[in-house]
């Protein structure tokens, strides 16, 4: 499976997410990507964004970061879980032999455009949360038992004033 991850411009950002550009800034300009006067410019930028969409600039045209390696996680049973707070790795591995899978993604620090998941469920269940605005691309899903869902989450006008619930979610059983 692999997702698009564009993230609401409009939204605010954290300390860590202009850590993030702060580091990829250093990385570019350690290999000679930019030089001193444009490393300037665009570090004062990642030290006073607020939106994600004021980070946009700073990352422009920079090389993509180094993936590193595939996160993997197996169990033979039991939840594997992940939920607020957590580093989205750009690529990672789930095996699950009988349980249930379930990650929101829309709780994570993603740092990547497009993160690949590799699922492999024997008997379970997987529910995946995505972030607003994200996209989906499972047409290598195969299922055996059940197909695949993906459905927009539905909110009350009263909710989504009042509370940034997550956005879309897929289940794959």
């Amino acid at each position: 499976m692999t997702s698009a991850m564009p993230q609401d411009m409009s939204s605010r950002i954290s300390d860590d997410h202009r850590d993030t550009a702060i580091e990829r800034l250093q990385e570019a300009f350690a290999q000679g990507y930019i030089n001193q006067e444009e490393m300037d410019e665009r570090l004062q930028i990642a030290l006073t964004a607020k939106t994600h969409g004021d980070l946009v600039p700073v990352l422009d045209a920079l090389p993509d970061k180094d993936t590193g390696p595939t996160v993997e996680i197996e169990a033979r049973g039991g939840r594997i879980q992940r939920g607020s707070g957590w580093r989205v790795p750009r690529a990672f591995k789930i095996e699950s032999e009988f349980g249930k899978v379930e990650l929101d993604l829309s709780q994570g620090i993603i740092e990547y455009p497009v993160i690949d998941i590799e699922l492999r469920l024997e008997y379970g269940r997987a529910r995946i949360v995505l972030p607003r605005d994200a996209t989906v691309d499972y047409e290598e899903l195969n299922a055996e038992w059940k197909q695949p869902v993906y459905k927009a989450r539905r909110r009350s006008i009263t909710a989504a004033r009042t509370s940034g619930s997550p956005g879309p979610w897929a289940t794959a059983a």
